[in-house]
């Protein structure tokens, strides 16, 4: 191994990132599964934080950032639910490592892409807003609303990084349009009912059952059976404009992407409700919820994978017929 310089170690201790980058370059294989399992990882810490409150372990560590007042970790006297919440704590580190591995992965690829670094920072900062969260809800004794924030904040994470899987398989240049402006529209129709969709759901778990401690926590005050129905009653209207939408790209003619991903995005929402119907004649049991979470999970990640598919972005200098449509989508 090389011995470094002292110019070379002040660099690398001044700015680490750039001393990796210029000895390194990941092949765009790795690139692409760094952001792939940041992404997973993702997911795992929103399953296993739903794992804790249905485990009623949410207070099992009763204080934040250490677990008890004398202690950083669990104890053996704190038993099962200590145990739950701790490891739960420790899957954050484990994300931040995968978001960390993901960046330093995009800023030593070679043409530099700031704006798949600055993605992947933006997860970070995302991770640790939410930890931070996090430790507020256990403060606050599990307030349902702050539990309901804590899941949402999880889910724009989720939203940055399926952007950055996006992007690390894609080029720079600007995105060109797949389909017509129409088609557009319908489909941040879909994005905007499936966003309220989840936020209905974090208010039926937050007046439900499951409160996350055995102890008395509070809930949201409103009728259960009313806000089931009403979360009931948004997965039907988003199902009814995935279908729309996937008639409409058969009818244009649009290009396979979009209509698979439409189609996946139909296939989960299917099983998504099944599941929910199910957990709501049975009594809403643990397992059914903690599926239906992550069926939650994936619901989001299957809606923006079909908005992200409306549109391609070529490697520079690619030779691409330009294609038709008025409008040009969004960048991100």
């Amino acid at each position: 191994m090389p011995k470094l310089t002292r110019a070379e170690a002040v660099g690398a201790v001044r700015n680490p990132l750039a001393f990796i980058a210029e000895r390194w370059t990941p092949d765009p294989r790795t690139v692409r599964r760094a952001a792939l399992v940041a992404l997973v990882m993702t997911v795992v810490i929103v399953v296993t934080g739903g794992a804790v409150r249905l485990t009623s372990s949410g207070l099992g560590c009763p204080t934040w950032p250490k677990c008890t007042d004398q202690s950083l970790t669990a104890t053996s006297e704190m038993g099962f639910h200590g145990a739950i919440e701790f490891s739960n704590r420790m899957l954050t580190y484990v994300l931040c490592a995968a978001v960390g591995w993901a960046i330093i992965a995009a800023r030593s690829a070679k043409p530099r892409r700031r704006s798949v670094t600055r993605l992947g920072w933006a997860q970070f900062w995302v991770v640790m807003g939410n930890a931070v969260l996090g430790g507020v809800v256990v403060l606050v004794g599990l307030n349902p609303y702050t539990v309901a924030a804590h899941f949402l904040l999880s889910t724009a994470l989720i939203s940055v990084a399926v952007v950055t899987w996006q992007r690390v398989r894609e080029g720079d240049e600007a995105p060109r349009p797949l389909v017509g402006k129409a088609v557009v529209q319908l489909t941040w129709l879909l994005v905007v009912a499936a966003g309220a969709l989840i936020a209905v759901g974090t208010v039926v778990s937050g007046a439900g059952r499951h409160a996350g401690d055995s102890s008395e926590v509070e809930r949201i005050p409103v009728d259960w059976s009313m806000i089931a129905q009403l979360h009931a009653d948004f997965a039907w209207v988003v199902v009814a404009l995935t279908a729309a939408l996937w008639f409409v790209l058969k009818a244009v003619d649009a290009p396979a992407g979009p209509l698979h991903r439409a189609r996946d995005l139909f296939l989960i929402l299917l099983a998504q409700g099944v599941i929910g119907y199910v957990q709501y004649f049975t009594h809403t049991p643990e397992i059914l919820v903690g599926l239906h979470m992550f069926g939650a999970t994936l619901v989001w990640i299957g809606v923006m994978r079909v908005l992200l598919s409306l549109r391609e972005r070529p490697a520079a200098g690619a030779q691409i017929p330009a294609q038709s449509g008025d409008s040009a989508l969004t960048t991100v």
